[in-house]
């Protein structure tokens, strides 16, 4: 039992010396969207912008691998997807997309939530984000009917 301790602490330690995850810069604000109105603004900054923006908020734990790993991998993949500090300069911006995923109860992720209990939202204050959410970038049923 010993021995699997000294290894488990081992690994953990050759771990922090991995470099990925630890690159906690955020790129400049190219361009911001324009908010339908500063609710849906102040909503999207407390559940989404950590991972949507490029002006994430990288606490003290992401600096621990494994935890930096996941953590980084999600900022990365949430601005690759929809980034509201990119808006009309990112080619892939779904943000026709950001109503039905909040909707679906698909973001904020779970993982996100249990570190961020602030994000955790109300029905209420859900529904009026999806609603400013889809006043703010329209939907994808809008496109299809275009």
């Amino acid at each position: 039992m010993k021995k699997i301790l000294l290894i488990a602490v081992g690994l953990f330690i050759v771990m922090q010396f991995i470099p990925y995850g630890r690159d906690h810069t955020n790129p400049s604000v190219i361009k911001q969207v324009k908010w339908d109105s500063p609710k849906t603004k102040a909503l999207f900054d407390r559940a989404c912008a950590d991972c949507h923006s490029n002006e994430t908020k990288w606490p003290w734990y992401s600096n621990i691998a494994p935890l930096s790993w996941s953590i980084y991998y999600h900022v990365a993949e949430g601005r690759e997807h929809f980034n509201v500090s990119m808006w009309g300069v990112q080619k892939k911006n779904k943000g026709d997309e950001a109503a039905e995923e909040v909707e679906k109860g698909e973001m904020p992720l779970a993982s996100y939530l249990i570190a961020h209990p602030e994000a955790r939202l109300t029905k209420e204050e859900k529904q009026a984000l999806i609603s400013g959410l889809k006043n703010t970038f329209g939907s994808e049923k809008d496109e299809d009917e275009e």
